[in-house]
């Protein structure tokens, strides 16, 4: 086998964590893929890939050179495509992910108007509120809501939220309206769990410089929004959290934290910005965010 179908064939396998379908995609037995692999190895004199019964996962040098030879494909496709006279449409699968309410209102719309443009596109979309490893999950875009440190990984921010303090119109009648971080000291909080710490939820350092116990302790931030229209205290939640709850007045903003807006990037491994599906993807939510599409924020602006 020709080195560059190997390495098409490793990516693969990387991709689909599987040799079985890694040979599928490329017609191949599973056995002659196995083979390839070891012989890729036996050549480089390390091991790329952790097999078992159940798994097949990379190794770290398996990672790097997964990074590299994506990169490396990448180009030489481009080389093909500039002698060709062409561009290469956004086709096959996309894979995207985000966090569940920030993919509802944001991403899906984007998903959307792809696939009605590019009728050879397929994507799909996985909204999830936990940080998924790229390369494991075959993720090609993972949008975040977060500082980032740094990576191997490219990120691209394309907007910025911030965390805004509300509470419903009846219990600020009952308990009145807090002007100031400090004053919620006095007031009832509703504490959202999980593990983005003080990128969404009230963390412990917020805890010990408030000082009451939360009245509510919950793990999903719909649910904590729930909480808060019912009366039960005052929540903090990414300003795009609650826009419909401020826009139709169950909900009432009473403070901005002060503290730096979060950045909302994209993250994609090194080399994929100019597959056509990717760059694709990136120029439709660049698109979004600047133009002021979205309402919880002008221009790519977290309120």
């Amino acid at each position: 086998m020709d080195r560059l179908r190997t390495l098409r064939l490793f990516v693969s396998v990387a991709e689909h964590a599987s040799f079985a379908e890694a040979g599928r995609q490329m017609h191949l037995s599973p056995t002659t893929v196995s083979r390839t692999i070891a012989a890729l190895e036996g050549r480089l004199g390390v091991q790329l890939l952790r097999r078992t019964t159940r798994s097949v996962r990379l190794t770290e040098e398996g990672t790097l050179f997964l990074e590299r030879c994506r990169a490396g494909i990448a180009e030489i496709d481009r080389a093909f495509d500039v002698v060709r006279g062409r561009a290469t449409a956004p086709s096959g699968l996309l894979t995207v992910t985000a966090p569940v309410l920030f993919g509802r209102r944001h991403i899906q719309p984007i998903v959307v108007e792809l696939l009605e443009r590019y009728p050879d596109l397929r994507i799909r979309l996985l909204l999830l509120d936990r940080v998924v490893n790229l390369v494991d999950e075959g993720i090609d875009i993972a949008v975040r809501i977060a500082h980032l440190p740094d990576s191997s990984m490219h990120t691209l921010p394309v907007a910025e939220v911030r965390r805004v303090f509300a509470a419903s119109p009846n219990y600020l009648l009952r308990h009145g309206r807090p002007r100031s971080i400090n004053e919620l000291s006095t007031h009832a909080l509703i504490w959202t769990e999980d593990e983005y710490g003080l990128n969404h939820g009230w963390g412990l350092d917020d805890a010990r410089r408030l000082g009451p116990t939360a009245r509510l302790s919950v793990n999903n931030v719909e649910a904590a929004i729930a909480a808060a229209v019912a009366g039960l205290g005052v929540v903090r939640a990414l300003s795009y959290q609650i826009v419909d709850e401020l826009k139709s007045g169950v909900l009432e903003h009473l403070i901005t934290d002060a503290g730096p807006a979060i950045p909302v990037s994209l993250l994609f491994q090194g080399g994929r910005q100019d597959h056509p599906n990717v760059r694709a993807f990136i120029e439709a939510a660049k698109a979004r965010f600047s133009a002021g599409n979205s309402t919880d924020w002008p221009s790519g602006r977290g309120p």
